[in-house]
């Protein structure tokens, strides 16, 4: 009985030895340097970038052990700010017992989860021996891309400077726009294995400090591996999960995001994602676009009213059309009404089983161009797209007039400048076209009235996502179906709760110099 007491035992012993060697993460560093070179090495262990340097300190005669990683770190910066000082200057009045390199910042560490997060960041790590501090100097260089135009929301006469994938240039970006004091950057790391800043950007003089304290306590909530992205984020803090509409604005454009700002909105800047996250927003916020900005307002004014109309066609039009060939045909003109029995006498299928082929073959060719290298990409969609039309009306699979409704559906939705919002309408409208199967006209009316009582009930951070129509803000429509003269919109919108409205003073002459 002793000999099998004893052998279950020993497993106990052997599983508490690895506990016991990984646990120290938040213990102090040892003031041997060799410890502390053993315990980096454990950690960091089937780490083939890590890079371990030994040296002396020529300013006080100690040794000192450089680790970092060198992927992650400038080689440059470590050879000619960091080691060619450590190594060849000497300190005459040696009284400073901290290593003086020329870099900016550095900063004193003790924990070993400091040490292991400033080397995963980027940073290296200086060791001195019999000192009970180690030093966390900055010389990190991620892998990035330069400052581009913007790929998606592109423009004519806006700014074309988009967002990279460095938090840091994107909050410098936003910062060459509002270069204003009042300009606040809250900070907080997200992510329990891969560490993401997330920097909450907002005028602290105009934002609304209740929807700030809102925003702060979604984020504290989030406990996750790590937050990849703006979408990530986005379905972590969003109002209603199940919704198919996004419920805060993702945009590339800094332009557009400075002005979010100035209208009293908070911006997210996720580190390592090309955009930003603007919060609250509205539903009519997606169907804006900078060029409206830098367009002579009524042209700017038709073009937005034309975004709206392609919204209800890109969701009603394939709908409208099942139920007026299957429940209503009594509606269409005679003449139109024989064309259209020409066109579809050698189809087999109902308009709905008929339009569903349809614009299933359009997503498939929309994502198929989106997946394909941009050289050939468009011209796959363009040829594929006609060829497999063509095809299918010969063949007698489809009628001529569905082309036609599919070709302006695919057309009015690529018109909303906002791609979350596109992408949302797109799958609005199959269900839109299974209600017209089922009950005609009856079921687009039942469509329409759920989604105008899903528009009013959805919120966006606690504000409304139908603002400033419902609850009704005739202020906030001058910028709204269309914009008027920017000397005619003096105050920010209502609906961002902004906590000072006023933000321009109209001088201008009422005409002819008047």
């Amino acid at each position: 009985m002793s000999f099998f007491k004893k052998n279950k035992k020993e497993p106990q012993q052997q599983q508490s030895n690895p506990i016991r060697n990984v646990q120290p993460n938040e213990d102090l560093i040892s003031t041997q340097l060799e410890e502390n070179l053993t315990h980096v090495k454990n950690i960091f262990s089937k780490t083939p970038d890590l890079v371990v340097t030994n040296l002396v300190i020529k300013q006080t005669n100690t040794n000192a052990t450089l680790v970092y990683l060198s992927e992650l770190t400038d080689s440059t910066m470590v050879n000619e700010h960091v080691l060619q000082p450590l190594l060849f200057q000497v300190d005459v009045k040696n009284e400073n017992p901290t290593p003086k390199v020329s870099i900016a910042q550095i900063k004193e560490v003790k924990t070993w989860s400091q040490i292991t997060d400033g080397i995963l960041q980027g940073k290296s790590i200086l060791f001195v021996d019999q000192s009970e501090v180690s030093f966390l100097l900055d010389t990190g260089k991620w892998p990035e891309r330069s400052i581009e135009d913007t790929p998606i929301e592109s423009s004519i006469y806006a700014e074309h400077i988009g967002f990279t994938e460095s938090g840091s240039k994107n909050i410098a970006l936003i910062r060459k726009h509002i270069q204003n004091q009042n300009l606040k950057i809250k900070e907080y790391i997200f992510g329990e294995r891969g560490k993401t800043k997330v920097s909450i950007l907002y005028l602290d003089d105009v934002a609304n400090p209740e929807l700030i304290k809102e925003l702060e306590t979604r984020l504290k909530k989030i406990k996750v591996d790590s937050i990849t992205n703006c979408v990530v984020l986005e379905e972590y803090i969003e109002d209603n999960p199940y919704s198919p509409f996004p419920q805060f604005l993702i945009t590339e454009r800094t332009d557009f995001a400075a002005s979010e700002i100035l209208a009293g909105r908070m911006v997210m800047v996720v580190d390592g994602a090309p955009n930003v996250l603007v919060a609250p927003t509205n539903f009519f916020s997606f169907f804006k676009s900078m060029d409206d900005y830098t367009s002579r307002w009524l042209v700017a004014s038709f073009i937005r009213l034309l975004r709206y109309l392609g919204f209800f066609m890109a969701i009603f039009l394939p709908a409208t059309y099942i139920a007026v060939i299957a429940f209503h045909f009594e509606v269409i003109p005679l003449k139109l009404l024989m064309s259209i029995g020409v066109s579809r006498e050698k189809v087999p299928f109902p308009p709905f089983i008929e339009a569903l082929i349809m614009e299933i073959a359009l997503e498939m060719l929309r994502e198929a161009g989106i997946r394909l290298p941009a050289k050939i990409g468009q011209t796959v969609g363009i040829v594929g797209g006609i060829v497999i039309g063509q095809a299918a009306v010969q063949a007698g699979i489809v009628s001529n007039i569905m082309v036609i409704v599919v070709a302006l559906t695919a057309v009015a939705s690529f018109i909303i400048p906002n791609y979350q919002m596109g992408a949302s309408i797109r799958l609005i409208r199959f269900p839109m076209m299974i209600m017209a199967s089922l009950f005609g006209f009856v079921g687009l009316s039942v469509g329409l009235m759920i989604l105008i009582i899903h528009f009013i009930e959805l919120k966006s951070l606690g504000i409304s996502y139908a603002s400033p129509v419902s609850p009704l803000r005739i202020q906030d429509w001058r910028d709204l179906f269309i914009r008027f003269p920017q000397w005619s919109i003096l105050k920010r919108p209502v609906s961002s709760l902004a906590i000072q409205l006023r933000r321009a003073d109209s001088s201008r002459p009422k005409g002819d110099n008047k």
